[in-house]
């Protein structure tokens, strides 16, 4: 039979923490707890969250008031010219589902803009939300085109 260890790994056991118990035991006097203030009384042990010792808090110093666009706010993922390049062949449709099938996005949900880093030199009907100035200018000359585009800047 084999060799059995029926003991706790190091560390798994640890003594008790007895305060206040003379200064031998070394956790006397102040029972580990430093000297006065707030936090060595018994009770209530710190202030509340967001304290900031008497200093007027950041809750307190910022205004809540007015309006955040934050909300409405639309991410585009960005696809440059370049990269429709590499990706598509000429002839072909560039739209969120063939970026998401390519690995160009994440996925098919996400807004798509296209911008105009890089050159182009096939034909490609591009449809997405957004093509910028510069790339719907490269996609026009290398003979594609862009639908339903919102043109951007």
């Amino acid at each position: 039979m084999a060799d059995f260890m029926l003991t706790a790994p190091e560390g798994a056991n640890k003594k008790k923490f007895i305060v206040g118990r003379g200064s031998s035991s070394g956790n006397g006097t102040t029972a580990g707890k430093g000297n006065k203030g707030q936090q060595s009384r018994s009770g209530k042990s710190g202030p509340y969250v967001g304290f900031e010792g008497g200093q007027m808090p950041l809750y307190r110093r910022i205004a809540h008031r007015g309006f955040s666009n934050y909300p409405f706010k639309k991410e585009f993922a960005i696809v440059n010219v370049e990269l429709l390049e590499e990706k598509f062949s000429a002839g072909e449709t560039v739209n969120k589902e063939t970026l998401a099938a390519k690995g160009l996005i994440k996925s098919g949900k996400d807004l798509v803009k296209v911008l105009g880093n890089g050159d182009l030199t096939k034909s490609l009907t591009v449809d997405v939300d957004k093509v910028s100035a510069s790339a719907k200018a490269k996609i026009e000359k290398a003979g594609g085109s862009v639908k339903s585009a919102e043109s951007a800047e």
